[in-house]
């Protein structure tokens, strides 16, 4: 195996002997898997491979260049790439990352330097764009060897055509066991094949001069050196890498034959032509056509208009495909007639246009209300919202989570290239590291606003009945679909807001008038009981010893 070109970011912790697996990697991502070559091996065919790749891809930007399916392919991308004046199209949302304040900037200033050598503020559009209609993207990343400690420098597009990710198993010249076979029963004791993954660029791929690898066809490049991204949809029978347009081909073929036919029937339908019958008597065979000949050239005149000059000529000399009819009539006819065929009727008739047309743009998964702007933008209740606006959106959420598996790529190489992060931190990082995307669509926020306030309307409904019916718990729970988390996150959020006075006490009490908390009074005064009083009295009268002198009447 040649010296591959580009660097390798290797990982400190090997895999260990007891995680093999007889499996290959899976072909999820669209990588084609070769075997070491050999009596039972395979090379890699470069020019076979691309051969087919490059006739997908070279349809899928026919398909592109379309109006209509342009029309769909615009739609998903601007719903999925908001540009604004003073927002940056994604930012990185480091919300749920447990790490400290100055791993999280290092974090955002790296990522903003990666958009910066993407241009993406200014190129999001034709960036996905391109990644949309092909299925696959790649960019090569540029570092200095000699101080690749500095992080990328430079972020250069590579057509797709042109690029082929490769898994090989590795060539060993040992036996491929350990043991002998039948004198272990062991599968540890297997030697499992080593495999090796890389790119191969041929900057002619697509021609016949492509070549293979083991020809000397195309340029080896290490796995690392390339950010790659695709679709994620793949073919399971060829095992190749689909666009998202793959599923409108069949559509789009039907409506481009629709409209052909339909213009050809037209064009030859449309006008009103009419039919000579003219009168020859019992002329010979030769004499009438001459005499046939003749009345055509005399009475067909043709006239011509032309928009350059103004003028209006006689173009006899030329002959339309929808001219009249002419033809002879025998002695004993009704003599010389002339007879109108109509026009092609129904020929406004375009219903079979419209089904393909929105078969086109359901292929898409954009909906149909979006052709032609037929379907308004409606900002009211949840329930006036089309279910196909909510397919739509969740569509281009999908989207974005598989496209931001670019911005991964890039994002680890810059971070491991600059030792600010090793291999094992990115593994635990990685899964809380989310893209958060400009979002113009309202249609999911219209319908959880809606289904919140639904929500508070029936907790509403119900509190004259907790502690009767219901408990507290129960409503959180069923009525306002608090989970465990969020019952734990709010009950700790509004103790502290009580302690800090932003919001009352609700157990405080308050002014019944005015609905005012009352602040800490102490205990409370209770009126009272005067029939207690009286018999307390009487016990202490009876209780009183007799040898006290009381004071008389008026005496002090």
């Amino acid at each position: 195996m040649a010296k591959l070109f580009g660097f390798s970011i290797e990982d400190n912790e090997p895999i260990s002997p007891t995680t093999v697996s007889p499996v290959p990697p899976n072909k999820e991502d669209g990588v084609d898997y070769y075997l070491s070559s050999g009596f039972f091996g395979s090379y890699v065919d470069i020019e076979g491979i691309y051969k087919t790749e490059y006739e997908l891809i070279r349809r899928y930007r026919e398909m592109a260049l379309h109006p209509e399916c342009d029309s769909a392919i615009e739609d998903v991308i601007q719903e999925a790439i908001v540009s604004d004046l003073n927002d940056s199209p994604v930012e990185l949302d480091l919300d749920h990352l447990n790490a400290s304040d100055g791993i999280k900037k290092k974090l955002r200033d790296e990522f903003k330097y990666i958009k910066d050598l993407l241009d993406f503020d200014k190129k999001a559009h034709e960036i996905f764009r391109n990644w949309y209609i092909d299925g696959r993207l790649y960019y090569h990343k540029i570092i200095d060897l000699k101080n690749p400690q500095e992080g990328i420098q430079e972020l250069r597009y590579i057509d797709a055509i042109k690029m082929r990710y490769i898994r090989q198993q590795k060539k060993k010249e040992e036996d491929r066991f350990r043991n002998p076979i039948g004198r272990t029963d062991n599968p540890m004791d297997y030697d499992w094949p080593e495999i090796e993954e890389y790119f191969i660029y041929n900057p002619k791929a697509g021609y016949p001069t492509g070549g293979s690898a083991s020809a000397g066809g195309g340029i080896k490049m290490t796995k690392d050196s390339i950010a790659y991204c695709t679709s994620g949809l793949v073919d399971r029978n060829k095992g190749n890498t689909l666009s998202f347009l793959q599923k409108a081909i069949k559509s789009l073929n039907q409506l481009r034959m629709i409209e052909d036919s339909l213009v050809i029937y037209r064009l030859s339908r449309a006008p009103e032509r009419r039919i000579f019958y003219i009168d020859v008597g019992n002329l010979p065979k030769v004499k009438a056509e001459q005499y046939l000949r003749d009345v055509m050239s005399r009475y067909r005149n043709k006239l011509v208009y032309d928009a350059n000059t103004g003028e209006v000529r006689d173009d006899k000399k030329y002959m339309a495909m929808l001219e009249d009819f002419w033809l002879p009539r025998r002695e004993g006819g009704r003599g010389t007639e002339i007879t109108t065929l109509p026009g092609g009727q129904n020929l406004g008739e375009i219903t079979d246009i419209e089904y393909f047309k929105k078969k086109l743009f359901k292929s898409l998964n954009v909906p149909i209300s979006r052709i032609e702007g037929d379907g308004g933008f409606n900002l009211g209740r949840s329930s006036e919202i089309l279910r196909d606006e909510l397919k739509f959106s969740k569509f281009v959420g999908r989207l974005r989570k598989r496209f931001s598996h670019l911005f991964n790529d890039m994002l680890r190489t810059q971070l491991l290239l600059k030792n600010i992060i090793t291999p094992e931190d990115w593994e635990t990082m990685s899964e809380h590291i989310q893209y958060d995307f400009l979002y113009d669509n309202h249609f999911s926020e219209l319908k959880e606003t809606e289904l919140f306030n639904e929500r508070l309307a029936a907790a509403t409904a119900a509190e004259p009945y907790v502690g009767r019916y219901y408990s507290q718990d129960y409503v959180r729970r069923r009525l306002l679909r608090q989970t465990d988390e969020e019952i734990l996150e709010q009950d700790k959020i509004m103790k502290k807001e009580i302690k800090d006075g932003v919001i009352p006490d609700p157990m405080a009490p308050v002014d019944p008038e005015t609905g005012a908390p009352l602040g800490d009074l102490g205990a409370p005064i209770m009126e009272p009981d005067l029939e207690k009083a009286s018999q307390a009295a009487t016990m202490n009268s009876a209780n009183l010893d007799t040898s006290v002198v009381r004071p008389k009447g008026g005496e002090i």
